[in-house]
């Protein structure tokens, strides 16, 4: 492991109080940006098309399935490219970094239901008088459950790959392409395909709140899977609930053995060894594809359009000079201008933000400092019951190819069922036993955060190398010392990143978990979360807006305070 690196504390110090600036910024411009859309969308607010029933029927389902998996697909596609391009920017880009990356923190602390406004009513602006804006809405709400946790791992690998690989990138003068492809993405594959499996259990969790949603006094429905567990629940019709969940897991299974299993299989040639395992994962639709004929000439063809690209790393032709110091000038002027005009929407929006929170009664603030005390006391016990049965059972899967075969799709199919479809069962039982929402929300919690941590930890362990595992065993290492010298250490980057995405799914799980419909009635217990919700439900913008923004400077004080530090520690100490 590296040796920890030292930077005067004066230097430290300044860069702390950058860090909270540059956070305050953002807070402002991304609460205004959100008021600013809802504003716009909401004045050209119309109806997008009838209410849609949903077909309770069993037959209905693989339709819906069809459709959910359509969405799911589109979201993914577009939290991938976002991964890539924001993750390396972040990664590569010291100024860059000081952006993006307090913008992850803030953006995945922002429940879906607090997108679902301004989301759902610029789509529909955009698009009157069709279910179009609605579908798009849809997708992009689904993003928004899917991309923080991709983007946090890919961003993670790329700061914590071997300073040996990373020198020998620079020895061979590898541009930023060549580089990309042959070390920061191989780098980041084994992670990035746990959380990619992590970002569709998230996705599949939220397709309730994506597909059937209620704003003000309007109610928007699109067939889907998610659409007709909420029509069940909301109903209290078990058998569907069943007969819904029955199909989702059915789904899950048919994903896990052509698409997962295939790709853990695939990313196993990734792991940073000097020696090869001898047990390692397996899949029979990769046997399957590597007999194929075609797919070879299409990589075959794939390889030489990249080689050309290494060969022509820059083909664009050479401005002339002095036309060259004119183009840039006015580039220069024109980028000034725009983020001139930029800060002055965005303080205007943020002003008016103000202006709107500002005429909340005093007896909501105290609702609203009541409710962040109870959620954060909640995430805080979900989070440590999390990481005590995560973490232990995360290395013996990944450290295990033959318990991984076995357990991984179980994993996959718990992340993925959405618990607002059992949860209402399982809350008549907690009742019975005493407690209430209070307690039971904690449980739901659990339900839509674990995961994270769990996935996180598998990927550390599978990309433990081998030959230090070996070497641990011939120094004879056991218990508590293996533990602190080799495990701990070795998967430390995952855990901050898998701890980090957990907090903001569980921020994100309060608006589910304090806040149910069931039998048409609702439940609800003090709670951030329960505030959020019931304001979206009830079109309340002043306290939706009010509650999002404090959930968001909570996070990013919670995030400065522990989760910065522990990154820190990873990028320092943590890494091969």
């Amino acid at each position: 492991m590296g040796a920890p690196m030292f930077r005067h504390p004066n230097t430290k110090l300044l860069q702390a109080q950058r860090g909270w600036t540059v956070d305050a910024v953002l807070l402002a411009v991304i609460a205004a940006g959100l008021y600013l859309l809802l504003a716009v969308a909401s004045r050209g607010f119309v109806r997008a098309t009838p209410s849609v029933t949903i077909d309770l029927h069993p037959a209905a389902l693989p339709r819906y399935a069809l459709l959910s998996l359509l969405r799911m697909i589109a979201a993914y596609l577009l939290s991938l490219t976002f991964t890539l391009v924001v993750g390396y920017a972040a990664a590569r880009n010291r100024a860059a970094g000081r952006i993006l990356v307090p913008m992850l923190d803030i953006l995945q602390s922002i429940p879906v239901l607090s997108f679902l406004p301004a989301v759902l009513l610029a789509m529909i602006a955009l698009f009157p008088g069709s279910s179009i804006g609605i579908e798009f809405g849809s997708v992009l709400l689904i993003f928004t459950g899917m991309v923080w946790n991709m983007a946090f791992s890919f961003y993670h690998s790329l700061l914590t790959i071997p300073e040996e690989l990373t020198e020998a990138a620079r020895a061979f003068r590898l541009s930023w392409w060549q580089r990309f492809i042959s070390l920061d993405l191989p780098a980041a594959v084994i992670g990035l395909v746990w959380n990619s499996m992590m970002s569709w259990a998230g996705g599949w969790f939220f397709l309730m709140a994506t597909e059937a949603f209620t704003l003000g006094k309007e109610s928007f429905t699109l067939p889907g899977l998610g659409s007709y567990l909420f029509a069940a629940a909301n109903n209290g019709d078990v058998p569907s609930i069943l007969w819904g969940l029955g199909t989702l897991i059915a789904l899950i299974v048919a994903l896990d053995q052509l698409v997962w299993r295939p790709l853990i299989a695939w990313s196993e040639r990734f792991k940073v060894e000097q020696s090869e395992s001898q047990d390692v994962p397996t899949s029979w639709m990769l046997d399957f594809l590597n007999q194929s004929r075609l797919l070879p000439q299409t990589a075959r063809q794939i390889q030489t359009a990249l080689a050309r690209l290494r060969r022509h790393p820059g083909h664009a032709p050479a401005a002339r000079a002095p036309a060259g110091r004119d183009v840039s000038e006015v580039e220069t002027g024109l980028l000034r201008l725009l983020g001139l005009a930029a800060l002055a929407v965005a303080g205007w929006g943020f002003i008016s933000l103000v202006q709107l929170v500002w005429a909340l009664p005093l007896e909501k603030w105290l609702e609203i400092s009541e409710g962040t005390g109870a959620s954060v006391l909640r995430i805080a016990v979900a989070l440590a019951i999390s990481f005590a049965w995560t973490v232990p059972v995360g290395v013996a899967i990944g450290l295990h190819p033959r318990l991984a075969r076995a357990a991984q799709p179980l994993a996959q199919i718990a992340a993925s069922v959405p618990a607002t479809a059992v949860f209402p069962i399982l809350l008549l039982l907690l009742v019975r036993l005493g407690g209430g929402l209070s307690i039971a929300s904690v449980l739901l919690m659990l339900l839509g955060t674990q995961w994270y941590i769990l996935f996180n930890t598998i990927a550390g362990a599978i990309a433990l190398p081998r030959d230090l595992q070996e070497a641990a065993s011939l120094m004879k290492m056991r218990g508590w010392m293996r533990w602190r010298t080799l495990i701990l250490p070795g998967i430390f980057p995952h855990l901050v990143t898998g701890g980090l995405t957990a907090q903001g799914g569980a921020f994100n799980a309060t608006i589910v978990s304090e806040y149910v419909t069931f039998d048409n009635k609702i439940l609800q217990t003090i709670g951030l979360g329960a505030l959020i919700s019931a304001a979206a439900a009830g079109g309340d913008y002043p306290l939706l807006a009010a509650a999002t923004v404090t959930m968001a400077v909570v996070v990013v004080i919670i995030n400065r305070l522990f989760w910065k530090r522990a990154a820190h520690l990873a990028e320092d100490r943590y890494h091969l």
